[in-house]
């Protein structure tokens, strides 16, 4: 008997790079200056120590970060299956541990997908951005202390609304320092409103989607995730949110802490919708935050998100100029390494505003000549002088997709072609594609010279119609998913290459099983305001279901003085602050807090009635009516194929 393995397990097999692949990777090695190694030499510049592999562990035993799983990036030789600049990117974003900026500023890198900031004071130690997880601030404050020895943190900071930069809050501030309130937490003007709302109404879709762009459940390896561009990957641990005590909500505010003068600069809707940067004189240390990292960044990522402004971005980063151009002798922001010396600070800073500006003023220019977005992405190109510069190669963001998220800003999905007006959903048009194309077979025929030819990114489309119109069409899947992964080792974007390679993954062994998403943490609901609330249960409301249906709920939290009226009718769930309907179906008075332990699943709604925290009149059936009407949402469906479960 052979002991060759089943067919089946060889064409679900990862594969080789194709001599398509190779070609391309080897003109990369001919035009971009791989013999420029300064970023290699300021990655290290004062390395103090580190943890084994960057290995970081909860309570319970689990993981939360290692780089264990990345040591095949020893070699400094991209293999075949990476381009060679996202290999380079991926090795710089080794490096970690506890790193000296400049005396008295020091940086934890490698411990997360971001950076901790810790700059000393007089007395204590100021920490800006406290990483994803609390495990893992905790270990960086940890290593800190062991280097630098023991200090009280006297503020933190929060550059920004995303959660690698505030999630691990908890692990700097202990309980005492929570419970006195003397340490103040510093965020940008609007800071709680965005924290919580940025990823709370699409939340389901943006998390299953964050799969394809930062590719956590992909294997890691030299056929798998080996970066994310920013960095490696999220943490994986435990997340707090702290209310800020001091809003910085102007451009020119300043702050004396522990004695160290902060000078701020207000950058909302870049990066992030609210953002600041700083510069601290004594240290002639500047920081920009997420706006000027080493790489071209995301406008739109695939996860999802409000369009980024990227002439706004440019803006912001010509003003850094304008403001602290030639005084900044160390430049650190909260990814990647820092740089140093005024003239290597300035040119960095101008042609990352140049870098936003152009993708802005060239995707418009071509725009109003009547390009349509994949026009403009298949005409632009960087200037040489923009694509040669390392931190401006499209790591995480990309001038391809940048582009178009630039047009969508402008003029939206519609390209004005009335053909793309109210085209087929992908089943339906698959099937008319394989049906006009002369079949399954002639359509796998034509797939397969085209992939031979290295043709891949047509390939893929058809390839999709067929797997759309017969998702069981095993050859059609098992080669499209060959052709993604192919598309996936030619890619320079860490964030494309593990969007091809999770869709591979997928039509090969399906969706992965996760565990069912736990309920919203109770801190975090505690962040929303009441009207934020309703809107996540607005989205909730199954329309077609509630046909016919009218309802009115009078709310009443009596740690919050708020009143409300939510109302269900034409099929839409409104709600309005102030008097009481006179004639609601039912009313409730609670404190705020007790109704978000129902929602937590701390209690119940019945359990905190019969215990007396809600007070009830009316006909509370009406209540439970209407949540009979509210969706469950799934953490996982299908994207790469048809869903399997009719949704309506």
């Amino acid at each position: 008997m052979s002991d060759a393995a089943p067919i089946d397990d060889v064409a679900r097999a990862p594969k080789d790079a194709s001599a398509a692949v190779i070609a391309r990777h080897q003109a990369v090695l001919d035009e971009l200056p791989f013999s420029d190694t300064r970023d290699f030499d300021e990655a290290r510049r004062g390395f103090l120590g580190s943890i084994d592999d960057a290995t970081i562990m909860s309570a319970q035993g689990r993981t939360v970060w290692s780089l264990a799983p990345y040591r095949f990036l020893d070699s400094e030789t991209a293999p075949p299956t990476v381009d060679p600049s996202l290999w380079r990117q991926s090795r710089l974003n080794m490096h970690h541990g506890l790193f000296e900026v400049v005396p008295g500023v020091y940086q934890v890198r490698g411990l997360d997908i971001a950076n901790m900031t810790l700059i000393e004071g007089d007395s204590g130690v100021i920490v800006v951005d406290t990483l994803t997880s609390i495990e893992g601030a905790r270990a960086a404050l940890q290593l800190y202390y062991q280097h630098r020895g023991e200090r009280p943190v006297v503020a933190v900071i929060f550059t920004h609304t995303h959660t690698d930069h505030w999630g691990g809050a908890r692990g700097v501030l202990d309980e005492d320092a929570l419970a006195r309130g003397d340490v103040p937490i510093l965020a940008p003007d609007l800071f709680m409103e965005h924290a919580v709302s940025e990823n709370i109404i699409a939340g389901p879709a943006m998390l299953r989607r964050a799969q394809y762009q930062f590719g956590p459940l992909l294997a890691k390896g030299e056929r798998g995730q080996i970066d994310c561009g920013l960095g490696k990957s999220m943490a994986m641990g435990s997340v707090s949110l702290l209310r800020p005590t001091d809003l910085i909500k102007a451009t020119g505010d300043t702050r004396t802490i522990d004695g160290v003068t902060f000078e701020f600069q207000m950058a909302p809707n870049s990066e992030a919708p609210a953002e600041m940067h700083f510069f601290i004189p004594r240290y002639k240390l500047l920081n920009l935050a997420e706006n000027c990292t080493h790489n071209f960044h995301n406008l739109l990522p695939f996860r999802g998100a409000d369009v980024r402004d990227a002439l706004a971005w440019s803006r912001y980063l010509g003003e850094a100029l304008q403001l602290w151009g030639g005084k900044a002798e160390a430049m650190c922001g909260q990814h990647h390494w820092p740089v140093w010396g005024t003239e290597r600070i300035d040119e960095m800073i101008r042609q990352q505003r140049d870098l936003y500006k152009y993708a802005h003023d060239q995707t418009l220019r071509l725009m109003n000549h009547g390009l349509t977005a994949s026009e403009i992405a298949e005409t632009i190109r960087l200037p040489k002088s923009l694509d040669a510069a390392w931190h401006a190669r499209g790591y995480y963001g990309h001038i391809r997709h940048n582009v178009k998220a630039i047009y969508q800003k402008y003029l939206g999905w519609y390209d004005a072609n009335p053909a793309n007006l109210d085209p087929l959903p992908p089943v339906d048009a698959g099937r008319k594609y394989v049906e006009y194309i002369g079949g399954a077979e002639a359509l796998l025929a034509k797939a397969r010279a085209d992939f031979e030819r290295g043709e891949f990114r047509f390939v893929a489309q058809a390839l999709s119609h067929l797997v759309f119109a017969e998702p069981d069409n095993q050859a059609g899947r098992l080669l499209l998913a060959d052709t993604f992964e192919q598309l996936g080792y030619q890619s320079e974007s860490a964030t494309w290459r593990n969007a091809y390679l999770f869709g591979a993954q997928e039509l090969r062994h399906g969706m992965p099983q996760v565990p069912a998403r736990p309920p919203m943490p109770r801190e975090t609901l505690a962040a929303l305001k009441t009207w934020q609330l309703w809107d996540v249960l607005g989205i909730r409301l199954n329309g077609p279901k509630a046909e016919g249906k009218t309802i009115v709920l009078n709310w009443q939290f009596t740690d919050t003085g708020e009143r409300w009226v939510l109302t269900l009718e034409n099929c839409a769930l409104t709600y309005i602050e102030g008097a009481p309907a006179a004639k609601a179906d039912a009313g409730f008075v609670l404190a705020r807090d007790v109704l978000d332990a129902v929602i937590a699943k701390h209690t119940s709604f019945p359990e905190a009635v019969m215990d007396g925290r809600i007070q009830v009149s009316g006909n509370p059936m009406k209540l439970a009516e209407l949540m009979a009407l509210m969706d469950e949402f799934p953490r996982m469906f299908e994207i790469v194929e048809p869903k399997r479960t009719a949704v309506s």
